[in-house]
């Protein structure tokens, strides 16, 4: 991993940027816009999105702005979007994904992702994300917050695997078994929300490392995802954060330094419980 344009193989061969930027609970408007269009001008390609954020029309105005400013081609580009719980079921679900490429103006989706995994409805929605799959409308598909027991239960009808499992991860959730068990079935994993939320930013493990670096503590959490082969999404509305959050490919985190960020492990959530909601 060199620089922001650097991706992982996903099983299909499909190749997916380590690094993007996240917009959850960035509202519509022009701070959205700008976000997104000078994430792509600084040298992101990945951005990810999801139905419930309300935001995929501005997503697709600060693509498009991005594209225009940067000269990037769409094909550059690698771009998610999530079906809500409320759309799971095989022609709900094929529903949402045209209304979810239309609010962001786009002819298809890099990655399509099962938001919540809905007992009783995501095994007909990922029927319908194969179906997209196969139609050519969209590169990968995957799933998000699902546990061990999801994914076994998901492949038992399932023609394909998923190709990513987006999960929340940072240095207060490492999620070691869920991760190994992705990996052993070649899923890749995704973390959200990986500076949780912003609590992690004085924790002085964290913060010594950053100092030694003189890097961030963002930047180094961000490295230590990377090191762990997690692709990662951080959100920010700043410009000069998000070119920050970037920066993090002109340093390498010792075993030592892993190990120490691994011990800071509580199995402690910032999002809802993947065993436990409601919606």
């Amino acid at each position: 991993m060199k620089n922001l344009q650097d991706t992982v193989n996903l099983t299909n061969g499909v190749k997916m940027p380590w690094l993007g930027l996240g917009v959850f609970k960035v509202e519509e408007g022009q701070i959205l816009v700008d976000a997104v269009s000078s994430a792509i001008k600084n040298g992101y390609r990945s951005i990810d999105t999801a139905a419930i954020y309300g935001n995929e029309a501005g997503v697709g105005e600060g693509i498009k702005k991005g594209m225009q400013e940067a000269g990037v081609a769409r094909e550059d580009l690698f771009i998610t979007s999530k079906v809500w719980t409320d759309d799971l079921g095989y022609e709900e679900t094929l529903k949402a994904y045209e209304v979810s490429l239309e609010k962001l103006g786009l002819d298809y989706l890099d990655l399509y992702l099962i938001h919540w995994p809905k007992e009783g409805k995501y095994k007909e929605a990922w029927r319908a994300l194969e179906t997209l799959y196969k139609a050519g409308k969209v590169r990968a598909i995957g799933v998000s917050n699902f546990q061990i027991h999801h994914l076994e239960e998901l492949m038992k009808d399932a023609e394909m695997k998923p190709m990513i499992n987006q999960i929340e991860l940072h240095p207060r959730l490492t999620q070691k078994e869920l991760i190994a068990y992705c990996v052993s079935l070649g899923i890749q994993v995704e973390a959200w929300s990986p500076l949780m939320q912003g609590q992690l930013l004085d924790q002085p493990e964290l913060v010594e490392i950053a100092t030694k670096y003189q890097k961030s503590v963002a930047q180094v959490i961000i490295r230590w995802d990377l090191q762990n082969g997690i692709v990662t999404i951080p959100k920010s509305v700043k410009e000069h954060r998000i070119i920050e959050n970037g920066n993090v490919f002109d340093f390498t985190l010792t075993k030592e330094e892993m190990d120490k960020i691994d011990a800071l492990n509580m199995d402690q959530r910032v999002g809802p419980d993947p065993d436990n909601f409601d919606f």
